[in-house]
């Protein structure tokens, strides 16, 4: 217990000081790091809800030979808190096991559909084509009948991943070492070579509002259930004028598709701060990106489980609405499920949730002017359109097609790789109740696309060293498909 105390102390003092390598003078300590669990979390879950206000010429840097000291403690002090933090989320997942099923036929694909339903079972895609296998996270005390109801229907399997806690463990360990290289070594809160926490998501956003004033402002939009302030940031070209068209990108309303945070992040990172580049996005055009949708969602898959899809509002029995069925447009007609349980959980009523209350808003406030919404998630390299609770297509859906397929063949251009396109419904599966059908049937926007991101690891989970070819790779097609909205537009 003494060495535990002494660790959790070590910690909190690491904290402390990568704040300070980070020249914050507002420091979030509980959005830098993971959160504690278990029976001696109290101590510790104490001193991450204290904000930190550091004044740097109060605390001035050692010199001489205590600079040495200082460094070397910091340095073992943060190996104890990367150590801490990987033990902490990786034990959710020990055992687990990652399936890749090939179902070769109708029959088949609906007996996956079925299985779908089966909350002991974490689906991670569900496609509709022939030859694409469907994946699927099983827990260990399911895995012996799992694989004995694959046998008895006589369906091909492989495992792609023995244990998917140890690929956790491992993965982890590397985004936490990026991310304090990123503080050392940049002026930034981020970069892409690590998935950032959301306090550096919000700092960084601060950070381009005061070095491009004329350009870049930060609004506060609300608050989530827990507490945490959603941010959205607006670039146009300083040019002054009002009333521009705008184009509206969301992000991360699914906590644990964290490329879908670092792909929105990039697109920030371009306009803002490769502007010359990109001055023909902006002439005519502003743009107002809500990087974090769901920011509870997304610190508890860094903090306790990583595969978290939803919010964190209590519900029922259990906790958290799947953000993406909630909106009030055929809200819970097909694709969406009552139990508060449930992954695809719609909610106790249509915006029960204070995020999506706040995207509604968003989208409502931008009636006339939004002539452009996209909505990234991963994974699955999909350019999904309306509707999602019907099969049948909007009467315009030809303009918003020609916009999808812009991007995609954008992308197959640079990178080859594919992207299919077409109406949610059609292309993946009915889902009502999501945000690009309320985009495009009540707030008004003529395009409303959901860009479903590559897998990357076993899917929710690319490496540290994807990222930036992912997020790049994902600014070429939302370029293209921009220029092509500008142009009818």
């Amino acid at each position: 217990m003494l060495l535990l105390r002494f660790m959790q102390r070590l910690k909190w003092w690491s904290l402390r000081k990568m704040c300070h390598m980070q020249k914050r003078q507002n420091c979030n300590v509980a959005d830098i790091t993971h959160t504690s669990s278990g029976a001696h979390s109290s101590w510790y879950k104490r001193k991450l809800r204290v904000i930190v206000q550091f004044n740097r010429r109060s605390e001035p840097e050692p010199n001489g030979s205590k600079r040495c000291y200082h460094k070397m403690l910091l340095k073992s002090c943060l190996l104890l808190l990367l150590c801490g933090v990987v033990a902490l989320s990786a034990t959710n997942y020990d055992g687990y096991k990652i399936y890749d099923v090939n179902a070769r036929n109708n029959f088949e694909k609906q007996l996956m559909l079925r299985l779908s339903q089966n909350e002991e079972y974490d689906f991670f895609d569900l496609p509709r084509e022939a030859d694409a296998a469907t994946r699927i996270m099983v827990q260990p005390k399911d895995q012996s009948s799992f694989e004995d109801m694959l046998s008895h229907f006589n369906l091909d399997y492989t495992i792609v991943d023995e244990n998917f806690g140890a690929t956790l463990e491992k993965e982890q360990l590397e985004n936490q070492s990026q991310r304090l290289m990123t503080a050392r070594s940049t002026s930034r809160s981020v970069g892409f070579t690590a998935f950032h926490r959301f306090a550096e998501i919000n700092a960084y956003l601060d950070e381009l509002a005061k070095a491009y004033p004329s350009r870049v402002s930060v609004q506060t939009v609300g608050k989530s259930y827990e507490g945490r302030y959603l941010k959205t940031i607006t670039i146009t070209n300083g040019d002054g004028k009002t009333g521009k068209n705008v184009v509206f990108l969301d992000a991360g309303i699914h906590a644990r598709e964290w490329i879908a945070h670092a792909g929105a992040l990039y697109v920030i990172h371009q306009l803002a701060e490769n502007f010359a580049a990109n001055a023909d996005l902006l002439k005519n055009y502003d743009w107002v990106i809500l990087p974090v949708v769901n920011p509870d969602g997304y610190e508890y898959t860094h903090s306790t489980t990583r595969l978290w899809r939803k919010t964190r509002k209590p519900a029922g029995t259990c906790s958290g609405t799947d953000a993406n069925r909630n909106f009030d447009f055929h809200w819970g007609e097909v694709g969406a499920s009552s139990s508060s349980c449930a992954d695809t959980f719609k909610g106790v009523t249509a915006f029960s949730e204070p995020e999506t209350q706040i995207v509604r808003d968003l989208l409502l406030g931008l009636t006339g002017r939004g002539k452009f919404y996209l909505t990234l998630h991963s994974y699955g390299n999909y350019l999904l359109y309306p509707w999602g609770w019907t099969s049948a297509l909007p009467s315009d859906w030809k303009i918003i097609d020609e916009v999808a397929q812009a991007g995609a063949d954008a992308i197959r251009s640079s990178t080859g790789t594919r992207y299919s396109v077409g109406s949610s419904t059609n292309v993946l599966y009915a889902a009502a109740g999501g945000s690009d059908d309320y985009a495009f049937g009540v707030a008004g926007f003529p395009i409303s696309i959901t860009m479903e991101l590559p897998a990357g690891g076993t899917g929710f989970n690319p490496t540290t060293a994807q990222i930036l070819p992912f997020v790049t790779e994902t600014w070429t097609g939302i370029r293209a498909m921009a220029l092509k909205v500008i142009d009818k537009y």
